[in-house]
């Protein structure tokens, strides 16, 4: 057999378009970083949004909420990550709200490989920020 640049090269790119390829989208059911919850991540329309489907214990009340007439509402079922939209491959960019201080994030949730989520939240205006690591439930 005689040596063709030409397939050498096509097989290189294809190698390196595996490579680069994106991973599945994130939804699914993720652990979160402490283990005290899941939430299930699901397409809204076009764009990806999560919701508490479990908690270890009672799932307790959302009673730091600004909004008074939440404060009562359980944390099971609550959206707490809202309109992500793609941003790049395994990037998706949007909200997340946060019961336990009651406040909304600017959020970013990438993918490093099929079984962990990373998510991060910075606080309104740029302030700090913070970022977690969630596992695929399976």
């Amino acid at each position: 057999m005689k040596f063709s640049p030409i397939a050498a090269v096509t097989g290189v790119l294809a190698l390196l378009g595996l490579s680069t390829a994106a991973l599945a989208d994130p939804v699914g059911e993720w652990r979160v970083g402490d283990g005290t919850a899941t939430v299930r991540v699901k397409h809204c329309g076009s764009d990806l949004c999560g919701f508490v489907a479990t908690t270890k214990g009672d799932p307790g009340k959302d009673d730091k909420n600004p909004d008074p007439a939440k404060r009562n509402r359980s944390v099971l079922g609550m959206e707490v990550l809202i309109n992500l939209k793609p941003d790049g491959k395994n990037y998706w960019t949007g909200t997340s709200y946060n019961a336990e201080d009651g406040l909304t994030y600017s959020a970013t949730v990438w993918l490093t490989d099929e079984s962990s989520l990373n998510i991060k939240g910075c606080a309104p205006g740029g302030g700090v920020c913070g970022q977690e690591l969630w596992t695929r439930v399976h």
